[in-house]
């Protein structure tokens, strides 16, 4: 750059001994989920994740010991955004669909993280888990408690809502589209490429695949489950 004299002044150079601020959990945690929605959990590396904070890998072996706890980190990170709602009105049943309604919505925003979602619990006993991904267990335990269901039954709705829950999202997530462009129902789906004479079902239900609505097919699941988990209440 030129002075008002026309000489021209050296670019600044970087002092040294200024100290980068130091990474957050939260900083490293949402970096890690950019990578996963962008490409995949496989994708995620401490050196990939160190290049998009711009970091040397190692600071982010302070917040996660390993590609394990950083999993646990964004599965956490994630599941903070599911509320179960208290309803002032006692309907448990409104305040179960508003939940299912949000976490569809956070399963579809985050669809490469819903395996994690799934399967991270699972990979330790209940005690030892991130302790924000038990929080919408006890929401929901509460729920139920508050309800009517004594601490039995309280467990077990809640059991059998999260696995509705998570088996809809999951099959939701693979009813993709193969060739959107394609106006024939079995050729945008890719059903032509199954046998005719395996998979005769399959093939004819191309016009219902084609249509399918995840929204309106959670709701139409969450009717069946909460008639049973009302008729158990009420026995």
């Amino acid at each position: 750059m030129a002075s008002d004299t026309g000489q021209v002044r050296p670019a600044a150079v970087p002092d040294p001994t200024v100290r980068r601020p130091a990474l957050t959990r939260e900083q490293v945690l949402a970096a890690a989920l950019e990578i996963i929605d962008e490409s995949g959990v496989e994708a995620l590396t401490m050196r990939r994740l160190g290049l998009a904070l711009d970091r040397n890998p190692m600071a982010i072996y302070r917040h996660a010991a390993d590609k394990g706890a950083l999993l646990d980190g964004v599965v956490e990170r994630v599941v903070s955004e599911l509320v179960v709602p208290r309803e002032p009105d006692g309907d448990w049943e409104g305040a179960l669909r508003r939940a299912a309604h949000s976490f569809r919505r956070i399963a579809l925003a985050h669809p490469n993280v819903v395996p994690l979602l799934v399967t991270r619990p699972l990979s330790s006993p209940l005690a030892l888990r991130p302790l924000g991904t038990l929080r919408p267990l006890e929401e929901l335990l509460e729920l139920f408690i508050t309800a009517g269901f004594d601490h039995h039954g309280a467990l077990h709705a809640s059991r059998l809502f999260t696995g509705f829950l998570y088996g809809h999202v999951l099959h939701e997530l693979q009813e993709r589209v193969d060739d959107p462009d394609e106006t024939d129902d079995l050729l945008r789906l890719g059903l032509h490429r199954l046998p005719v004479t395996r998979f005769p079902r399959l093939r004819s239900l191309a016009a219902a695949l084609a249509t399918y609505d995840g929204a309106a097919e959670l709701d139409e699941g969450l009717t069946i489950v909460l008639a049973g988990l009302r008729s158990q209440l009420l026995n």
